[in-house]
């Protein structure tokens, strides 16, 4: 139960909010963490449950909604959620990163203080530390438009969501023990749908036309998702209205999240749903789950249907293919094309390339040579309460060094509202997918071999997609702009787990001098402190 103290606080909080003028609805949620026997692939497992489930419930919300989640960590371990895709406008302190968020202590609780600001689309969210994504702790985030913003399809009969990822049958606390002992983990055992290997199951009515919200919630794999006699409308991707092509196949890396339309216009029966490993031939690890037709004629009948047998080719020029709606509204009235990415000059490029090494006879990766080590304070308070020692500003460079690897708590600093061209190298023989919090980036460009300014001439400077997680081809390059707009602390990373783990992300600090409310919130009244900030107070109301 809410403890009347937390009770208080909470309401409190509303009240602030409310006088400072916000008149968005506000959304209640209250989770207890534990953990729970679970068995997708046939086997016992420690995994990790919110209110019992596995995966854990989605949330529904509407643009600009307030969303209060009260957490309660009954597990023996520290705990923190991180929100996928949220951009948590002037408010890092909640992004639920150990960057920026002191852990919740087994047996306390935190109230996390969202707000979906001009955000629309499909997300997840997941567990953060410890490796604890690998035991399950994931789910589901819808953000539907305001009533009176147009949406560029029909209302559908239903809105589903699924949650498809790689999946190990060993603990997490086991996954975690090879990585740091210094080892790199096997290949996983499975692939999931909604936390099944078999079994997931979504009642159509033929005729209809039904929203399917796709997130690779996975470890490392990138997968193929597909529905068999179906073609799949591709209609957002992480908060963009995208073309409405359509597809028979869809490549899903990891991190990423699309929306698809697909009409139950087939003879009525049963058909196969399945998401299977891209890029990892001869071993190919598959799930299904099954399309039911209310008035269905039979069960599923035949092979599930393959997937796509070329491999680079076929998905990269998929990739490409996925762009802005320039003619949707957003999740404000005005179009998507209204904003002339293409029209502002880059004040700044950085090009980040990955690193691989032994430190101390132990695997770790990095970028730009640094592989970044968590200090002992979340890097964000540390830098509110100006505590020195914790981290350095530019402790990475924006561009490879040419050096060994080796160990920092890496931050880059880059200025409040400046326009920047990130460029993603990939030296290595295995796709890589890479996530920035606090923001949606168009991805203008991509392609195999090694970057240059001369690529620049090939960019797509007119209808690019904008998301928050990218994928990066074997020995190719992805180039995004980002306009830095959200003031904070935010977390660049690999989204192949165990490399982010391993050291493989850093840490944006996005300033000004400027204090101001309107750039940036201050530190929550009911932030955890830990590390050096503790005993420290917060702002008070």
């Amino acid at each position: 139960m809410l403890s009347c103290n937390l009770v208080r606080h909470v309401l409190v909080l509303v009240l602030v909010w409310e006088l400072a003028g916000a008149e968005d609805p506000y959304r209640f949620f209250t989770w207890n963490v534990t953990y729970g026997d679970i068995r997708p692939l046939g086997v016992p497992q420690q995994g990790i449950l919110i209110n019992g489930q596995f995966p854990g419930p989605d949330i529904y919300s509407v643009t600009n909604d307030n969303l209060i989640i009260n957490v309660f960590n009954s597990l023996p371990d520290p705990f923190l959620i991180s929100w996928n895709g949220i951009q948590q406008r002037r408010n890092s302190f909640e992004d639920g990163v150990y960057g920026t968020t002191c852990p919740i202590p087994p047996g306390k609780n935190f109230t996390y203080i969202l707000q979906v600001k001009d955000q629309i689309g499909s997300f997840y969210y997941f567990p953060s530390l410890a490796f604890h994504k690998a035991a399950g702790g994931f789910g589901g985030i819808r953000i539907l438009s305001r009533p009176r913003i147009p949406v560029p399809f029909p209302t559908p009969a239903d809105d589903f969501t699924l949650l498809i990822g790689d999946w190990y049958k060993a603990n997490h606390t086991t996954l975690k023990a090879t990585l740091d002992s210094g080892r790199k983990l096997p290949s996983p055992d499975g692939v999931l749908i909604n936390g099944q290997w078999s079994g997931a199951t979504f009642t159509v009515e033929q005729g209809e036309t039904y929203r399917f919200r796709i997130s690779n919630v996975g470890l490392q794999n990138s997968l193929n998702f597909r529905i068999q006699g179906h073609k799949m409308k591709l209609v957002e991707a992480e908060g963009t209205h995208t073309l409405q092509s359509t597809y028979s196949a869809l490549d899903i890396h990891v991190g990423q999240s699309y929306s698809v339309l697909l009409t139950a216009d087939q003879p009525a029966q049963d058909y196969y749903i399945v998401a299977s490993t891209r890029f990892t031939a001869p071993k190919v690890l598959t799930s299904t789950g099954i399309l039911h037709y209310s008035n269905s004629a039979g069960p599923v009948s035949g092979p599930p249907p393959g997937g796509p047998t070329t491999q680079i080719d076929w998905s990269i020029n998929q990739a490409r293919s996925i762009r802005t709606n320039l003619t949707a509204s957003g999740p404000r009235p005005n179009p998507q094309g209204s904003y002339h990415y293409g029209m502002i000059n880059t004040t700044r490029t950085i090009l980040l390339e990955t690193s691989a090494g032994q430190l101390n006879r132990r695997q770790k990766y990095g970028v730009n040579s640094v592989s970044f080590v968590p200090a002992d304070t979340p890097l964000k308070i540390a830098d509110y309460f100006n505590i020195g020692g914790v981290f350095r500003v530019g402790s990475i460079s924006d561009k490879p060094t040419g050096k060994r690897l080796y160990p920092d708590t890496s931050v880059m600093g880059a200025d409040y509202r400046s326009f920047v061209e990130i460029v993603f190298q990939n030296h290595e023989n295995i796709v890589q997918s890479w996530h920035i919090d606090g923001y949606q980036f168009f991805v203008v460009g991509m392609d195999g071999g090694q970057w240059t300014e001369a690529r620049r001439d090939g960019y797509n400077l007119r209808d690019a997609v904008a998301r928050s997680t990218i994928q990066v081809y074997p020995k190719s390059w992805t180039a995004i702009y980002v306009a830095l707009d959200n003031v904070g602390m935010w977390n660049v990373r690999s989204e192949v787990w165990a490399r982010q783990y391993l050291g493989q992300q850093f840490y944006l600090r996005v300033y000004t001098p400027v204090k101001s409310f309107r750039d940036e919130y201050p530190i929550p009244k009911n932030a955890l402190l830990c590390g050096r900030a503790s005993g420290r107070r917060t702002r008070p109301l």
